[in-house]
């Protein structure tokens, strides 16, 4: 990774952190609840940040190797593949959240300064270099993780990403998530309690190993 690559592989790990900190304790009827996407529960969306890694990892893994690979599964697979992981219990889901996060970042990590730039192809999207998933995999974690509608916010963005510079359709969606309603009072029940842990062993759902 270059320097520019390294920043924004520590922003995702940042954000992630943020995500995982609020998954862990939306309690089980609150998660089922609609989010703010119409149509998808607070599940749907956290399901749907999990595949997304998921597939931007078997990119990634496709340039490392030299074996192009398409992104996700068919529309079918990747419908059944959201409502297997959104009827998990909660802590199963995040766990998943977590574990496709880390998985998708060690591959990334592994990648040399030229395979950054090998064309990835996305269906339904012109191919582009595969350095540009970084951008995207934080927009997805930042962008959803306000589509939860469950405390957090744009103006809790870092002003490194509510900054940061972004070609169309993503453009348009950060301003989309600047509409949405307060999330200060996001009128959750009483969190559920994070797993107990003892210093130094790895937390279900936990991002980086420790905390």
């Amino acid at each position: 990774m270059d320097s520019a690559q390294r920043e924004l592989s520590d922003q995702i790990d940042q954000a992630t952190q943020r995500l995982l900190d609020r998954a862990r304790i939306i309690a089980e009827p609150d998660l089922r609840a609609p989010s703010l996407l119409p149509g998808w529960t607070r599940a749907r969306v956290l399901a749907h940040l999990a595949l997304g890694a998921d597939a931007m990892r078997d990119l990634l893994a496709g340039v490392r190797t030299g074996q192009g690979r398409l992104a996700g599964a068919s529309a079918e697979a990747h419908e059944a593949g959201l409502k297997y992981s959104e009827s998990l219990r909660p802590e199963e889901l995040t766990a998943e959240l977590a574990d496709s996060a880390m998985a998708l970042r060690t591959v990334a990590r592994q990648l040399t300064g030229d395979q950054w730039q090998v064309p990835v192809e996305v269906p339904g999207l012109a191919s582009f270099p595969a350095a540009e998933l970084l951008t995207r995999r934080l927009v997805e974690v930042e962008l959803h993780h306000c589509d939860l509608g469950a405390g957090y916010g744009p103006d809790e963005w870092p002003a490194s990403f509510a900054d940061l510079e972004l070609i169309e359709p993503m453009r348009s969606w950060r301003q989309d998530r600047l509409g949405y309603p307060d999330q200060s009072e996001p009128g959750l029940r009483p969190p559920r309690v994070p797993a107990p842990y003892r210093p130094g062993q790895r937390l279900p759902g936990s991002w980086l190993g420790t905390r």
